[in-house]
């Protein structure tokens, strides 16, 4: 059968630089999901059109799609992630495609009907699950082919999933103006776009995807001679042995609370900005614009998918404990100064702090593959990977739930100023930071006795 993986092995002359190209076609597909904050407000007036209505939606509402969307990616990454190993990339990508692409579609048919628990199924359920599936696939298959580059590797695949809202982010502010009506607000219509585009585009990555065949290495590779520090084993440890070590509940750790810090921001990064740079707290000639946002927004992506490849390449050369410090350090820092951006009415200042604390946020997601890989080996990397991922669903439930409800209940009931509800929990996450920063730190080499080098 064509799906079956010994099917997708590759021939002598394959070209492994083809496998990035396959990766990129998955990843700038389900990276979507960062800009989806662009359709928040307008799924606030489905109803009213111009404006929000008793019966419209609520932002709290529409927030828990993203937080299950993310709960989803990392709940079927984790429970798939042996069956992905067995089947291979290409048969998973290609249910990635079905499932992520049938998300927008049916939450379309929820945003017809008006029944939100559609939107719940659509685009967090079902697409939540297609980012499981096209997220860790791609990059199990690129460590396998890139032993000699792990970092640059995993970087090269995940940056498109952080560059992903970069196109989708103004491709759905077009795509709704266009189908903009007296009757509709457009975003039925853009969802239906949307996930045919995106179920095309998927499709050929997984026709192209090949796997390494058994033995493979680069030329001129040896792991024994190109090992770099004692955090590097070249040893293998299975994924169900591998749950049991100290180094990966601590590796949970510190993606979680590096991921928590992030995802809240990008949840709401439109409805954020305007904010706190509204005509009330800056004057109308600073204050930020739906379109502005929508720019910030792919400007977040942009660094989102430069900092995945910059960052983990580097951490090829600076180590993996030593990457992460950065992350931990570097965005306390910058996670405390915020308000202050705000308080000065600089938006320019709030843009540069952000795009730097998003770029450690996605070179936090590419590096973790290679530090897996380091402690652990390549044998199961990907299922291992996939249940790491559960701490990217932990981090979905802390992240945007934290900002969501503390903005409700500060402009709620004590009614503070929609500019100033934010300060709070940028202290609430340097303060997660520093709890990742400790775990990173006590990470170190995994005991013999979890080995497996049959």
């Amino acid at each position: 059968m064509y799906l079956d993986k010994e099917n997708s092995i590759a021939k002598s002359n394959y070209n492994r630089w083809f496998v990035p190209i396959a990766a990129l076609s998955i990843h700038l597909c389900i990276g979507q999901i960062y800009a989806f904050s662009v359709f928040n407000k307008p799924l606030t007036k489905i109803i009213g059109i111009t404006e929000q209505v008793p019966d419209d939606w609520k932002l709290t509402e529409l927030g828990w799609i993203f937080t299950i969307a993310i709960f989803f990616l990392g709940a079927s990454a984790a429970v798939l992630g042996k069956w992905v190993e067995h089947v291979g990339p290409r048969q998973t990508m290609l249910y990635a495609a079905i499932c992520f692409s049938s998300g927008f579609l049916v939450s379309a048919f929820g945003i017809y009907s008006h029944q939100l628990w559609l939107l719940y199924l659509g685009s967090g359920v079902l697409g939540g699950i297609g980012l499981g599936l096209g997220y860790i696939s791609p990059v199990s298959t690129l460590i396998k082919w890139f032993p000699d580059r792990p970092g640059m590797a995993t970087g090269m695949a995940i940056m498109g999933f952080g560059g992903g809202a970069m196109i989708a982010s103004p491709l759905s502010v077009h795509l709704m103006e266009f189908y903009a009506s007296d009757t509709s607000a457009g975003v039925m219509e853009t969802f239906i776009t949307m996930g045919l585009i995106y179920l095309v585009m998927m499709l050929f990555g997984s026709f192209i995807v090949r796997i390494p065949a058994e033995g493979w290495k680069p030329k001129g590779y040896d792991p024994k001679t190109t090992k770099k520090n004692k955090l590097i084993t070249t040893h293998h440890v299975l994924v169900d042995k591998a749950v049991k070590t100290p180094q990966f509940w601590l590796l949970f750790m510190v993606l979680g609370l590096n991921v928590s810090a992030g995802i809240g921001v990008l949840s709401q990064a439109s409805v954020m900005i305007q904010e706190m740079f509204s005509v009330e707290s800056v004057g109308s000639e600073l204050a930020v614009t739906a379109r502005d946002a929508a720019i910030f927004v792919g400007l977040l992506s942009l660094f989102n998918m430069l900092g995945r490849f910059i960052w983990s390449s580097l951490s090829d050369y600076l180590g993996r404990k030593t990457t992460y410090a950065i992350f931990f350090t570097l965005g306390i820092i910058l996670y405390v100064l915020i308000p202050f951006t705000g308080r000065m009415g600089s938006v320019l200042l709030f843009t540069v702090a952000f795009s730097i604390i998003i770029s450690m946020y996605g070179g936090g997601f590419a590096t973790i593959p290679a530090y897996l890989k380091d402690m652990f080996g390549n044998k199961q990397i990907g299922a291992i990977h996939g249940r790491l991922l559960l701490a990217w669903s932990m981090a979905a439930i802390i992240g945007p739930v934290t900002i969501n409800y503390l903005r409700e209940y500060q402009i709620e009931t004590l009614h503070m100023p929609s500019a100033d509800v934010y300060n709070l929990t940028m202290y609430l996450m340097a303060g997660l930071l520093f709890i990742g920063l400790l775990c990173n730190l006590f990470i170190k080499p995994v005991d013999a006795k979890y080995h497996d080098d049959k």
